[in-house]
Formats: structure tokens, sequence, C-alpha cells
């Protein structure tokens, strides 16, 4: 046997190693991104979290149009998307949305164990400011069922 023929490439054996794609790294990837979306997902509602009230026939309003969350809690307190804070200063970064932006909708989100009377109250200062389009968010009972 001469020298170039030990440099030379072996011809294949029977038992020779396939090259495969071992996708085991790519599942470990794509579950811990699903865990991750599945915990940060529901973060991503505005406003705090409420138990709204349900409905039988829902309105299929306008989705294309982004609301500001006004939101009421139980306990009595007031948010703006998700920022805390007084009424009086709630009245104000909303009369001042409504300067810079007056054809924004405002929907209210208010907890069901909150007296409909404050409700009420925050539904119609936002209608005396001038908001278009201000709404009550509340569940659809059927899909609530489901």
């Amino acid at each position: 046997m001469s020298a170039e023929n030990e440099d030379a490439p072996s011809v294949r054996r029977k038992g020779a190693l396939k090259p495969e794609i071992n996708i085991t790294p790519l599942v470990d990837v794509v579950l811990v991104l699903l865990i991750i979306f599945m915990v940060v997902a529901p973060q991503m509602e505005a406003g705090a979290s409420v138990v709204l009230p349900s409905i039988a026939n829902p309105d299929k309003g306008n989705g294309a149009l982004e609301p500001t969350t006004v939101t009421l809690t139980k306990d009595g307190r007031f948010f703006f998307e998700k920022e805390e804070l007084e009424e009086e200063l709630l009245v104000e970064r909303l009369k001042a949305l409504h300067a810079t932006k007056p054809d924004t909708r405002v929907v209210l989100k208010a907890d069901t164990g909150l007296a409909y009377g404050r409700v009420r109250a925050m539904f119609k200062r936002c209608q005396e400011l001038g908001f278009p389009g201000a709404s009550l968010q509340v569940i659809d009972r059927a899909n609530k069922a489901g």
C-alpha cells in the first residue's frame, strides 16, 4: 500500500454514521418560549384586574381603534391604563388626553362589586369631557359559560 492510498477517503462501511438533525434543543426552546408567553400574556391586559359584569348579547363594536382604559376597582381605586390615580387626577389626565386626541375611545372597566352609581358617575364625566366612544367593558355570558 502506498502513502497516497492511506490518505484517500475510506470506502463507506456498512455501519457508517448518517448525519441527522437533533430537534431536542429546538423543542426545548419552543417550550420555554411557550411558558414565557403564557406567563406574560395576562400581564399585557390594560388596567387593573377586576371581575367584569356579563351580558347575553354583546355589541360587535369597532375593534380597529385602540381605546384608553379607565379601571374602577371594587375598593374604589381608579386606574388610567395601569397607573393608579386619584379621581381628580384621573379627570385631569382624561382632559389632557381629549385635548391631544379628541377621537380616542374610553373604555370603563368596573368590578361587579362596585356600586353602579360610582360607575355611572365616571361614565358621565367621560361623556361630559367629550369622548365620543365612552363605553363599559363587559364579558359575553355565552362565551363565559364555554
